[in-house]
């Protein structure tokens, strides 16, 4: 990793930082609601910052806090120049991350996919399946590699 691959890093990392303390304390528009400010992306020359935020409070919310945080991009950005110590504060993108979100969506389809499996298993054999480790034979599975 390059010298300026960390300084970008390290910026992006107190921009989100501070950004997170600026929402909650700082900002009084009731439709910026309960947000977390997920991850930074900071161009290469510092001249741009894409601020990436979720909400645990749905899709809803978070399009009208978003909506909220555009109209203050103008403030957050003048309050990030009081504490960064760079020649010119970025501009601030705002975006929603969906990564939180998706991530529960795969999570719930590999259970499902875990619990179809165990059906089928029961249901192909007559003997119920054990949680033992000692009954478990991989050779059982279709497909898989003994």
């Amino acid at each position: 990793m390059s010298t300026h691959d960390t300084r970008q890093k390290r910026i992006a990392d107190q921009i989100q930082k501070d950004l997170s303390a600026l929402i909650r304390l700082r900002i009084k528009d009731p439709r910026v609601g309960m947000l977390t400010v997920t991850w930074v992306e900071v161009a290469a020359d510092y001249a741009h910052a894409k601020v990436f935020v979720s909400s645990l409070l749905g899709e809803h919310s978070l399009s009208q806090s978003l909506e909220g945080l555009r109209e203050a991009a103008g403030f957050l950005r003048r309050e990030l120049g009081k504490g960064l110590k760079l020649r010119s504060v970025p501009q601030l993108h705002f975006a929603a991350d969906e990564s939180i979100e998706r991530g529960v969506r795969m999570a719930a389809l590999i259970d499902d996919a875990i619990a179809a499996d165990a059906e089928l298993m029961v249901s192909s054999n007559d003997e119920p399946l054990s949680n033992s480790a000692e009954s478990f034979d991989i050779r059982a599975i279709p497909g898989a590699r003994s």
